[in-house]
């Protein structure tokens, strides 16, 4: 069995989906998703330049030997662009393999470990009044956890906050969007907003913020603050000794900050 062909599939315009589609020359195809979030056009180019011609006449079946020759065949190796359009490559092959086999790639994985999964919703205002307002429908259509975002005085278009009665959308049509910040601002408004959300729903949901990238760990105590006030679980954020107070801190950590992470769980200010 060899790669016969590959291409790349671009939908939805000013949005963007990107999906690899890798053909072999016994009729059977995989599909991997391309999507980079406000740069796919990027990781079109990286396939169709770099990727694809590399592909053509390769065993589909050796996954990890393909995965290898074009992590490391590469002289600037890694970034977002690159390990995209690698997974990409990755998930189509495994899709074939799948097909091979005769069952759904799940199967082929390992199959189902559990019958449901917790999934949450995008729950956002102008205000903290509007943000609890929508927190409070998502929890009325049963949504046990909800992410919850606010506008901020004096900020310009903070994060997370849908344009009009749109929900939101973290991609733009096309050039990057300016948008205002200011940390101070943010910590001295976002713990109102847990704190108002916990005094009207209780604590019997799971409730979460999205700073992205926005926030740093530098003022403990104004964590602590803010994230007691949840019920998330994930990385611990311990301030300092003299503080006393513990945090729960639900985020989602990118590898260009694993290394902050990796030098704050060694030196004890935080812990998983």
């Amino acid at each position: 069995m060899k790669i016969e062909s590959a291409k790349v599939i671009v939908t939805s315009p000013g949005r963007n989906f990107v999906t690899l589609k890798i053909q072999t020359d016994q009729g059977i195809y995989g599909i991997g998703d391309a999507t980079l979030n406000g740069r796919e056009l990027s990781v079109v180019s990286y396939l169709e330049e770099h990727v694809i011609p590399c592909l053509i006449g390769m065993d589909p079946r050796r996954i990890e030997d393909i995965w290898q020759y074009l992590y490391r065949g590469a002289y600037w190796r890694r970034g977002p662009v690159t390990m995209r359009a690698i997974a990409a490559v990755d998930v189509a092959l495994w899709d074939i393999k799948a097909k091979m086999a005769g069952m759904p790639l799940y199967q082929l994985l390992g199959g189902r470990s559990r019958d449901r999964v917790m999934v949450y919703g995008h729950a956002n205002g102008s205000d903290i009044a509007e943000t609890v307002d929508a927190v409070g429908r998502y929890i009325d259509l049963g949504y046990k956890a909800i992410r919850a975002q606010t506008g901020v005085p004096g900020i310009k278009d903070a994060y997370g906050v849908g344009r009009g009665d749109l929900y939101y959308e973290p991609a733009d049509a096309r050039l990057p969007s300016v948008a205002g910040w200011d940390t101070r601002k943010a910590l001295n408004y976002v713990p109102k907003m847990f704190e108002k959300l916990r005094e009207t729903y209780g604590f019997d949901y799971h409730l979460l913020h999205d700073g992205h990238h926005r926030y740093t760990p530098q003022r403990p105590p104004i964590w602590a603050r803010c994230w007691s006030l949840t019920s998330c679980s994930g990385l611990k954020i311990v301030p300092r000794p003299k503080t006393r107070r513990r945090s729960s801190w639900c985020a989602s950590t990118p590898p260009r900050r694993w290394r902050w992470a990796r030098s704050s769980i060694r030196s004890g200010i935080a812990r998983i």
